[in-house]
C-alpha cells in the first residue's frame, strides 16, 4: 500500500498530464481555462505531498485549524475547519507554497509563478477573458508552470517525468495577436497583466531550473534526430499557424535577388539572366517554401516590396538548367 504522499504525487502527475493534454488539443474552445484549473490543482496536490513528508505523513497537518465558533479567543483544543458537507478543509496551494518557500524548500520563482497561475485561475473561472494578449501571457505562465513542476517533483521525490513528454505545444496552437491590430483590454485584463509583470524579476537567469514565465521560440533547423519534430511549410489554411520573427525569417530566406542570381551562375552551365529566368523566378514568388516577399509598409498594397529566397529554390531551377559537374 502506498503512503499518502505517494498517492498525492501520482495524482499530481495525472492532473498535470490532463492539463497539458487539454492545452495541446487543437480547436478546443475552453483550453486556457481548463489548463489553468488543472495545472493549479496539480501543484496543490504536489505541495500537499511535500507538506506530508515534512510532517511525518500525518494527514492532520493539511487541515485548517480554527478556534471555538462561540468566542474570538483561541480554543484550548483547536477545531478542524469543516466544509458545508462536513469534510475537513485543507490548506490552499498559496498557503503551502508560501510556507515551503519560507523554509527554503521551494524556489521563489516557482512560488511567484504559482501565484500568477492561481490569479489566472481565479480570473478565468470567475469571469472570462477575450484578449489575445491574455492568451499569450497564459502560454508564458503555463510553460514555466510545467517546467517548474517537473523540476520540483524531481528535487523532492526524485521522479523523472521525461517519459511523459512534459511540454506545452509552443505557439502552434496559440492564437497570438496580429502586430497591426489594436488590442483593447478590459479593466480585469489590464489588472491581471500588470500583476504578472510585477511578479517577474527585472533580471533572471535563463538557465535556471525555475522561472516565473518562459518565452518559447521556434526555429527551423535541420536535424537527423529520429525524434525531431517535423515541420513543413504549407498553404493549408487549416494547418496550425507558426509565426516567425523578422530574424527567423531572414534565417530561413537568406538570399536576395542578387545572391540568387549569383548562385545560379555558379551552379549551372547554361544559365542566362533573361526573360525565361525571370519568368521562372517570378512564378515561385507566391510559394512560401521558396520565397518570402517583405513589404516596407505591411498591409499597404502600394508598399515597396523585396523578395528573399530559401536556398531550396535551386531544386526548382534544376528542372530547367544543366548543373555543373
Amino acid at each position: 500500500m502506498k503512503a499518502r504522499f505517494q498517492e498525492l504525487t501520482d495524482r499530481a502527475i495525472a492532473a498535470m498530464l490532463a492539463a497539458i493534454e487539454v492545452y495541446n488539443k487543437p480547436n478546443f474552445p475552453y483550453r486556457a481555462e481548463s489548463f489553468a484549473a488543472l495545472a493549479v490543482n496539480a501543484w496543490e496536490l504536489l505541495l500537499k505531498a511535500k507538506w506530508l513528508v515534512e510532517h511525518n505523513n500525518k494527514l492532520s497537518c493539511l487541515y485548517i485549524q480554527e478556534g471555538s465558533p462561540q468566542s474570538d479567543k483561541p480554543a484550548r483544543r483547536p477545531r478542524i475547519k469543516k466544509s458545508r458537507s462536513g469534510n475537513p478543509i485543507t490548506h490552499s496551494a498559496d498557503y503551502l507554497a508560501k510556507k515551503l518557500s519560507e523554509k527554503g524548500m521551494l524556489d521563489e520563482a516557482a512560488r511567484k509563478n504559482l501565484e500568477g497561475m492561481i490569479e489566472l485561475r481565479h480570473s478565468v473561472i470567475h469571469f472570462y477573458n477575450r484578449s489575445p494578449q491574455f492568451v499569450q501571457r497564459l502560454h508564458e505562465l503555463g510553460a514555466a508552470c510545467v517546467k517548474n513542476f517537473a523540476a520540483a517533483i524531481k528535487d523532492w521525490f526524485n521522479r523523472d517525468l521525461a517519459e511523459f513528454k512534459f511540454f506545452l505545444m509552443p505557439l502552434s496552437f496559440v492564437e497570438l495577436p496580429d502586430s497591426t491590430e489594436a488590442i483593447v483590454l478590459n479593466t480585469h485584463e489590464k489588472n491581471f497583466l500588470a500583476f504578472i509583470d510585477a511578479l517577474e524579476p527585472k533580471t533572471s537567469d535563463p538557465s535556471s531550473r525555475y522561472s516565473v514565465t518562459v518565452n518559447v521560440e521556434i526555429r527551423f533547423t535541420k536535424s537527423k534526430a529520429k525524434d525531431a519534430l517535423a515541420v513543413q511549410v504549407t498553404d493549408d489554411p487549416n494547418a496550425p499557424a507558426v509565426r516567425l520573427t523578422e530574424e527567423q525569417i531572414r534565417e530561413r530566406y537568406p538570399w536576395d535577388y542578387a545572391r540568387l542570381t549569383e548562385e545560379c551562375r555558379r551552379r549551372y552551365t547554361d544559365f542566362k539572366v533573361n526573360r525565361e529566368y525571370h519568368t521562372r523566378r517570378k512564378a515561385l514568388l507566391d510559394d512560401n517554401r521558396f520565397c518570402h516577399v517583405r513589404e516596407l509598409d505591411p498591409g499597404n498594397p502600394k508598399s515597396a516590396k523585396k523578395a528573399f529566397f530559401n536556398p531550396n529554390i535551386l531544386q526548382e531551377f534544376d528542372k530547367y538548367y544543366q548543373r555543373k559537374s
